[in-house]
């Protein structure tokens, strides 16, 4: 089942520029960690130590918020996946 794993624009510095990761899994957490598997750099960005979504992270399942338990979400193929990331500065 391909998934297509839609990356900010800070995450791709670990993908070589790759906007989209095509990957399989049955839940949004299955995705991630199978992006994780082909790019293990990413996955302090991602993930807090506990394994769960790190803090600044957003996920969208078709452009509609995954909250709340993004990661028990189910996805299905041709399922998008949008990694956000909430951005602080001035």
């Amino acid at each position: 089942m391909a998934v297509k794993v839609n990356l900010h624009l800070t995450l791709r510095q670990y993908t070589n520029s790759q906007e989209t990761i095509e990957v399989d899994g049955k839940t949004i957490g299955e995705c991630l960690k199978n992006v994780v598997n082909k790019y293990p750099a990413m996955e302090s960005s991602i993930f807090a130590k506990n394994g769960k979504l790190s803090n600044v992270v957003e996920i969208y399942l078709n452009l509609q918020s995954a909250y709340p338990n993004e990661l028990l979400r189910p996805v299905k193929d041709g399922d998008e996946i949008h990694v956000t990331m909430m951005l602080a500065g001035g």
